[in-house]
């Protein structure tokens, strides 16, 4: 796939709307965005590729080629100003503003993810919260956030514009709450069980397991 490289005055990329990109670029470019945030959060304001390749393991001729895909970010001896570079990655990955999530499980996984930056700091916003337990219903997880019955889900859904669904639920309940997310609407399912779901094509399931995560890291590590 290509694309064309727009003038850009002062260095800086102008608002693209590209193709869609390829599994690949995307990867690629999330993990530059994800090194980003955290740079900008230590205070640094500028990286070079050298310091991304470091960081992801991407040689640097092939980062310089995926960013200048999309226009003139950096300059030569300086490198790429942080924020700056964050602002545009997120245009060209579609994920500027904010984007709600609904969180299904409240137990000790769903309350630490309710409780974390990880997506906050992606513009991602958890809110909404919910449980089958009677126990946690109505309990306050954090300032914002109030466990709510999976009963209303649909209505909340519906009503705050959710297209992602987070599952922090037990493997047993996965599926069933997966089908009620997909039902109200959600496009993006985060799975942290260890449930293989069924769902519609135009769903995407992401399942995130640190143990596939360890067994790939320990191959090349071995290899």
């Amino acid at each position: 796939m290509s694309f064309s490289q727009p003038r850009a005055p002062q260095g800086e990329a102008e608002e693209l709307a590209p193709e869609r990109l390829s599994l690949g670029v995307a990867a690629r470019l999330s993990q530059y965005l994800q090194v980003l945030t955290q740079a900008g959060k230590m205070g640094k304001d500028t990286i070079s590729s050298q310091e991304l390749a470091d960081y992801t393991h991407v040689n640097p001729t092939q980062i310089r080629r995926d960013l200048s895909g999309f226009g003139k970010f950096g300059k030569r001896g300086v490198g790429y100003n942080v924020d700056s570079l964050v602002s545009q990655i997120r245009k060209i990955l579609r994920t500027s503003g904010q984007h709600n999530i609904a969180l299904s499980g409240a137990g000790r996984l769903g309350q630490a993810i309710a409780g974390s930056e990880i997506f906050a700091d992606h513009g991602f916003r958890v809110v909404a919260l919910f449980d089958i337990d009677p126990r946690k219903i109505g309990k306050r997880v954090n300032e914002q956030l109030v466990v709510r019955p999976s009963s209303d889900l649909m209505q909340v859904v519906q009503e705050d514009d959710i297209v992602v669904g987070v599952l922090a639920v037990p493997n047993e309940a996965a599926q069933e709450v997966a089908d009620e997310l997909v039902k109200a609407g959600v496009k993006i399912i985060f799975n942290y069980s260890e449930t293989l779901l069924h769902v519609p094509p135009e769903v995407t399931v992401h399942t995130s397991s640190p143990a596939v995560d360890l067994l790939c890291a320990l191959y090349f590590y071995l290899t």
